[in-house]
């Protein structure tokens, strides 16, 4: 499948970052996702894709393990992490981001950021740590900033911000965790096109030198910055490629790309 989303013939297994094998979660004998096999290209930004209830969130949720698969394997840079923890996960460098902002309201744009780096410190973490000390990791907090364009509301409450920009920071704590691969669960839901475009082109931008696999509902956002696109229909694999070849693939059009292409543009 990886063939089709870069256009060549020969692909080695370090090339690939996450991999899983016959991937499989069942509730109570509802199939939530069916023998699953990804294949993640290091640096590129993979879109998983499908319509509601295909699987896709159960997909992420089994790949950071907040779920534990019925069946199947999970790979990280060739290293099998299928029983290892949410913690272990986000140690090893996969970090996600939720449907919903998940930021500290009441706390400033910089503060958040600051608490993410905290994370990263190797010594303790406490909420009641020095000023002095924490002042320390105000640099590296607005260069983060910085990056996704929110350096000028450093001193404003992450609450006060417009709902685009609220993501923008959630993109900003989750690269304070130097992630080697982000996973984004729906980045643009809820936006205007103004966010949108605001947006992709954050997640291009913060793309380079890591590799991003996203759940997006918007086409606009999938064909703009995707390198390699897989859908998902009833928990399985129905395609995999490039925009082009999927956009024209007729059982796609068929399962989910025919109004929400249509709608987007």
């Amino acid at each position: 499948m990886g063939i089709l989303c870069l256009g060549v013939t020969m692909i080695k297994t370090n090339d690939y970052i996450l991999t899983t094998q016959n991937l499989s979660k069942s509730f109570k004998g509802f199939v939530a996702v069916n023998n699953v096999n990804l294949k993640i290209l290091r640096g590129n930004i993979h879109a998983l894709i499908g319509p509601n209830g295909a699987g896709k969130t159960t997909c992420f949720n089994l790949l950071t393990k907040f779920l534990d698969p019925s069946e199947g394997s999970i790979y990280f840079n060739n290293t099998d992490i299928t029983k290892q923890k949410p913690a272990e996960i986000a140690r090893r460098g996969i970090v996600r981001s939720f449907q919903i902002s998940a930021v500290f309201p009441h706390l400033s744009v910089l503060e958040n950021v600051r608490i993410a780096l905290q994370s990263k410190q190797k010594t303790n973490f406490y909420f009641w740590r020095s000023e002095k000390t924490l002042k320390e990791l105000n640099q590296k907090a607005l260069e983060l900033l910085h990056l996704v364009e929110l350096e000028t509301y450093h001193n404003q409450l992450a609450i006060e911000l417009p709902y685009g920009r609220k993501r923008a920071l959630e993109i900003a704590t989750t690269l304070a965790l130097e992630p080697e691969l982000m996973l984004l669960d729906e980045p643009t839901q809820g936006m205007g096109h103004e966010d949108v475009d605001h947006v992709m082109k954050l997640i291009k931008s913060v793309s380079t030198g890591r590799t991003i696999l996203m759940v997006e509902h918007n086409m606009k956002v999938v064909s703009g910055i995707s390198d390699c696109i897989t859908v998902l229909s009833r928990g399985s694999v129905l395609a995999e490629g490039d925009y082009q070849s999927i956009s024209s693939n007729p059982e796609v059009m068929s399962a989910y790309m025919g109004t929400q292409a249509t709608e987007s543009k």
